[in-house]
C-alpha cells in the first residue's frame, strides 16, 4: 500500500477514535451545583467513556451515532478548582473546574453591553478581582439547522477580561457571589438588534398561531432572494449616496460651521434572510441548541426593543420563548426578564395623554409575561434610562435588581422586597379609580415625596385626560373632574413617561400598566416585513 494513503489511513483512524467534548467543557468551568448534571460528548461508535469529576466516577459507551453521555451525582458548591478527566481511547483533562450557580444571559444589545462600554467603567474593571465569577461568552453564529457544539471559553472576572464580560451578567453575578459566597458561572449568549423569534426553535414557533404568518414571510423571503439582483441595486445606491455626500462637502465648505448639513448614513449592503441573525430560530440553533443540556439555575433575558412594533406579539412570543428553553432543558427553571428601561425612543417627549405607544404596548407583554408564567419575574427599570441613548450606562442597578429576584425565588433570601409595584387590581368607585398592586413593600412612596405624577384617565370615549392621584396606604386613587364616569387608569404609559414617579419605600418603581381593556396600537401587526403601518389610539 502506499505510504502516503497509509499515514491517511492512520490518522483518519485515530482522528474517529478521539473522545471529544463540547467547547462549554472546557478549562475554568462552573458546574451547577445540587442538580444531577449532564456531561456528553462524541467518539467512536462503541467505545467506552469514563468520566471522573473528585469522587465520582460514571462510564458510558458511544452510541451508534457516536454520541455519548454521563451523569454526574448533585454536588455542593466548591470553590476548590478540580479536574475533570475524560477517557476513551484519548483522554481530556478539564482543569479548574468549579462547582456553583450558573445562569444563562441572553437577549440583544443591552444583554450584549460589555463592562467596558458601562458606566464607571474604569472603577469596576479595575476592582475586578472576583476568580471564582467566571463567564462562557458564545461566539455570535446564526445557523438555519441546529447545531451541536458552539465556539467560546470559560473566563474568570479578572481586570484582564472582565472588561468583555456582558455587563448585567457580569453585575448579576457579582451581587449573587457576594451574597451567597460560592462559584458563579455566567453564559453569555446575546446579539444586539436582535429579535425574539431568532431565539426561540422552529418547532415551537410552529406551534404558535402568531408565529404562522412571520413564518411564511421569511419562508417567501427567502425564496425569492437574488443575490446578484439585491447587490447591484445596493451598488446603486452607494453611487448615488457617494454622489449625494460629494455634493454636500462641496456646498459645506462654503457655509458656516453652524450652516452645514448633516451627511445621510451610507446605505446597508444586501443582508442574505438566510444568513442573517434575524431570521427565525436561527439563533436558537446556532447559539442556544450546543448548549442544551448543560446544567443550568436558570436565565435572564433582556430583549425587546427590536419587537416594539409587534408588542402584542410578544405577549405571545415571550413566554413561548419560555417554554421552549424550559422544554429543552426538560426543567422549568427560574426566567428573570429586564423590563425595557425609559427611552425617548427617537420621539419628541408628548405632552398629550391618551398617545399610542409601542414601547409601552411591549413593557406591558414583558410583564404579563412575568405574573402569569411560574418561576418568571421582572426588574423593573423605568427609572434608570436615558432619553436619548437606548443602552443605559446604569447596568450595575440592572443586574443587582435582577439579582434580587434570584435571591428571593431561588435562594429563600425573602426577607426584603425584590421588585417594584406591578399592577393587581382596580375598582371604580364613582368618579375615581382606587388601584391596588403587589410589591409594595413597606409602603407605596413618590421619589420625590410629592404626589404620583403621569397619571392619565379616560371615560367609555376613550379620551384620555391628565389625571390627579394620590396615595392611600398601599392604594393609589385617580381621578379627574373632567372624566365623571371612569372606565380606565394609564401610569407612565410612555416611552419616556416624564415625571413618573411611583415607588415602594425600598426604592423600586412602579411598572408601567393599564386598567382599560382598549385595543393595543399593535393588534395584528405578526410579521417584521409589516411592521410599518399606522398606529391605532
Amino acid at each position: 500500500m502506499n505510504r502516503h494513503l497509509l499515514c491517511l489511513l492512520l490518522a483518519a483512524t485515530t482522528l474517529r477514535a478521539e473522545v471529544k467534548l463540547p467547547s462549554i467543557f472546557t478549562d475554568g468551568m462552573v458546574l451547577q451545583q445540587q442538580q444531577l448534571v449532564r456531561v456528553w460528548g462524541t467518539g467512536e461508535v462503541g467505545e467506552d467513556v469514563k468520566v471522573t469529576f473528585g469522587d465520582q466516577s460514571h462510564n458510558s459507551v458511544t452510541d451508534p451515532n457516536g454520541k455519548w453521555s454521563i451523569t454526574l451525582n448533585p454536588m455542593n458548591a466548591n470553590a476548590t478548582p478540580a479536574d475533570l478527566v475524560v477517557m476513551g481511547k484519548n483522554t481530556i483533562t478539564i482543569k479548574n473546574v468549579l462547582v456553583g450557580e450558573v445562569w444563562i444571559c441572553s437577549g440583544q444589545s443591552n444583554m450584549q453591553w460589555t463592562v467596558k462600554q458601562a458606566g464607571n467603567a474604569e472603577v469596576e474593571i479595575a476592582a475586578a478581582k472576583h476568580p471564582h465569577i467566571r463567564m462562557f461568552n458564545v461566539e455570535r453564529s446564526p445557523s438555519m439547522t441546529p447545531q451541536a457544539d458552539c465556539k467560546g471559553a470559560w473566563k474568570e472576572a479578572t481586570s484582564g477580561n472582565v472588561g468583555d464580560f456582558s455587563a448585567v451578567g457580569y453585575f448579576f453575578g457579582r451581587h449573587l457571589h457576594q451574597v451567597l459566597k460560592v462559584p458563579v458561572g455566567l453564559i453569555n449568549t446575546s446579539w444586539g438588534g436582535t429579535r425574539i423569534e431568532a431565539w426561540t426553535s422552529h418547532d415551537s414557533l410552529a406551534e404558535r398561531p402568531c408565529a404562522q404568518d412571520l413564518l411564511a414571510d421569511w419562508k417567501d423571503h427567502v425564496g425569492k432572494w437574488d443575490a446578484a439582483k439585491e447587490q447591484a441595486a445596493f451598488e446603486k445606491r452607494k453611487t448615488d449616496w457617494q454622489a449625494l455626500v460629494k455634493k454636500m462637502d462641496e456646498e459645506n465648505a462654503k457655509l458656516p460651521a453652524d450652516k452645514k448639513k448633516t451627511k445621510p448614513q451610507a446605505p446597508r449592503p444586501p443582508d442574505d434572510p438566510a444568513k442573517t441573525p434575524h431570521h427565525p430560530s436561527v439563533l436558537f440553533n446556532g447559539m442556544v441548541a450546543p448548549l442544551v443540556p448543560y446544567g443550568i439555575k436558570g436565565a435572564i433575558w433582556y430583549q425587546g426593543e427590536s419587537n416594539q412594533k409587534r408588542a402584542f406579539q410578544y405577549q405571545e412570543l415571550l413566554p413561548t420563548l419560555i417554554n421552549d428553553w424550559r422544554k429543552q432543558w426538560t426543567d422549568a427553571f427560574s426566567f428573570y426578564i429586564v423590563q425595557l428601561a425609559n427611552f425617548g425612543n427617537g420621539k419628541p417627549v408628548t405632552k398629550d395623554p391618551g398617545v399610542a405607544d409601542t414601547w409601552a404596548e411591549l413593557q406591558e407583554a414583558q410583564t404579563l409575561t412575568a405574573q402569569t408564567l411560574d418561576k418568571c419575574g421582572i426588574a423593573i427599570i423605568n427609572d434608570i434610562g436615558e432619553q436619548n441613548d437606548i443602552h443605559p450606562k446604569n447596568k450595575q442597578e440592572v443586574g443587582r435588581r435582577l439579582a434580587l429576584w434570584a435571591l428571593a425565588k431561588d435562594y429563600g433570601k425573602e426577607g426584603a422586597e425584590y421588585c417594584g409595584p406591578l399592577y393587581q387590581s382596580s375598582v371604580i368607585q364613582a368618579d375615581k379609580v382606587r388601584i391596588q398592586f403587589t410589591h409594595t413593600g413597606t409602603g407605596l412612596k413618590t421619589r420625590d415625596g410629592g404626589e404620583p405624577k403621569h397619571f392619565q384617565i379616560a371615560g367609555a370615549d376613550k379620551k384620555w385626560v391628565w389625571a390627579k392621584a394620590k396615595i392611600e396606604g398601599n392604594e393609589v386613587v385617580v381621578w379627574s373632574e373632567s372624566v365623571p364616569q371612569p372606565v380606565g387608569v394609564r401610569y407612565a404609559w410612555a416611552s419616556w413617561p416624564e415625571g413618573a414617579n411611583l415607588m415602594n419605600a425600598e426604592g423600586l418603581p412602579a411598572s408601567c400598566f393599564r386598567t382599560d381593556d382598549f385595543l393595543p396600537s399593535t393588534l395584528g401587526v405578526v410579521s417584521p416585513f409589516k411592521e410599518n403601518v399606522p398606529a391605532k389610539p
